[in-house]
């Protein structure tokens, strides 16, 4: 009876009167046998305990040694438009005023979180982080991010109208041009920017990233923060190529007091560690879903 006591009303739902009444018994029996059952080890009641966006936040910081994280629980829809209001927060942290200098880059979680609404910071200089890419699809519209953040910041932005990937040649005579030259000065006074971490080309189909057949080749690269591929471990990986392109360098990533990388998908736990052991990002926003598998993929401590 103890087993069928216990059956009833754990796994049928039933409660306590309703049992008694089927077997015959009175409640305080069936209220006995359950007490028993659990004394046995017949029922096992386990309390999960939840982990919060907090003690994520606080977790990816200690172990991947980040300067700051936001985490926000994943949303059942519009994961990367909901990453706007933590990336608002991160913004206002580094004191960010007139004269300062936001550099954008491109891809999907960039382009939305624009979208979706920067805070007011009259004054601040946004300028693309690359060159731009003789594609329609909208997430590689580098130069139409800049635009809509200078006017969510009350800023004013700077172009680059050159491609990112030109000859050898063409490269010098971009970078001659006065326009150009002073918003890649730029580069080297950057406060903040905001990035997106690429997924490898075994994962991200090529039509999805543009990449050129030598980037596509790189079969060992976990993934990149503006074409600047690495492995999981963090170390670079060249290709041919990223010479001549027309984009912030590692060095300047590096140097950049806060580079903030916007990710919202379990798939890039994998990159977005590798990004961080680069140097390339020291700060995340992100949800909790791809937040718990880079934990996940972490070493143990």
């Amino acid at each position: 009876m103890l087993h069928t006591v216990a059956k009833l009303h754990y796994e049928a739902e039933m409660s306590q009167v309703d049992i008694a009444r089927q077997l015959g018994v009175s409640t305080a029996t069936i209220s006995r046998l359950l007490q028993r059952a659990r004394a046995e080890g017949i029922v096992k009641i386990e309390v999960i305990d939840l982990v919060t966006p907090e003690d994520i936040t606080r977790q990816l910081i200690d172990r991947l040694g980040l300067r700051d994280a936001a985490v926000i629980e994943t949303p059942s829809a519009g994961a990367l438009t909901a990453l706007s209001a933590p990336l608002g927060g991160l913004l206002k942290q580094p004191q960010l005023a007139a004269g300062s200098v936001v550099a954008i880059g491109w891809g999907r979680a960039v382009r939305e979180v624009i979208r979706a609404g920067l805070p007011r910071i009259p004054g601040v200089l946004t300028v693309a982080a690359t060159g731009g890419m003789q594609q329609h699809a909208p997430h590689f519209q580098i130069n139409e991010f800049v635009r809509l953040a200078a006017e969510e910041f009350g800023g004013t932005p700077h172009f680059i109208h050159a491609p990112y990937l030109p000859s050898s040649e063409l490269r010098d005579v971009f970078l001659g041009d006065a326009a150009i030259r002073d918003a890649v000065a730029l580069w080297d006074r950057t406060d903040v920017a905001i990035v997106g971490v690429g997924l490898p080309h075994a994962i991200n189909a090529p039509e999805a990233s543009a990449a050129t057949p030598s980037e596509q080749a790189l079969v060992h690269a976990a993934g990149d923060v503006l074409r600047h591929y690495f492995d999981a471990e963090g170390a670079l990986i060249a290709w041919d190529g990223e010479s001549r392109m027309i984009a912030m360098s590692p060095a300047q990533l590096r140097a950049a007091p806060l580079v903030i990388g916007v990710a919202a998908s379990p798939e890039k736990a994998t990159a977005i560690i590798g990004a961080v052991r680069a140097g390339l990002i020291n700060a995340l926003v992100t949800d909790t879903k791809t937040a718990q598998a880079i934990l996940d993929t972490l070493p143990a401590h």
